[in-house]
């Protein structure tokens, strides 16, 4: 199975995403790797749709999806996310 840190590696050095503003990976199944949750935050993602967000992730993390049985994923841009951390 996958680790957090495992993923957030992999999303962190991906040139598909650009240098990420905020980060979050959370493990959602106590600690065996079959659930998470994300919060990436890109600029990578301005003017693309959330479809299109999904995509560039999902492609990032093929290996890891093929063997994770739950991932949760939300994709804003640093704008949304700071409209989101003021609300």
């Amino acid at each position: 199975m996958s680790s957090c840190e495992h993923i957030e590696q992999k999303l962190k050095s991906s040139s598909d995403l650009g240098d990420l503003t905020h980060l979050e990976v959370v493990d959602m199944s106590d600690g065996c790797g079959a659930k998470f949750q994300t919060v990436i935050v890109s600029s990578k993602f301005e003017g693309l749709p959330l479809l299109q967000r999904h995509r560039l992730v999902n492609k990032v993390l093929e290996e890891e999806l093929k063997v994770i049985h739950a991932f949760q994923m939300k994709t804003l841009t640093p704008e949304q996310w700071e409209k989101m951390k003021a609300s």
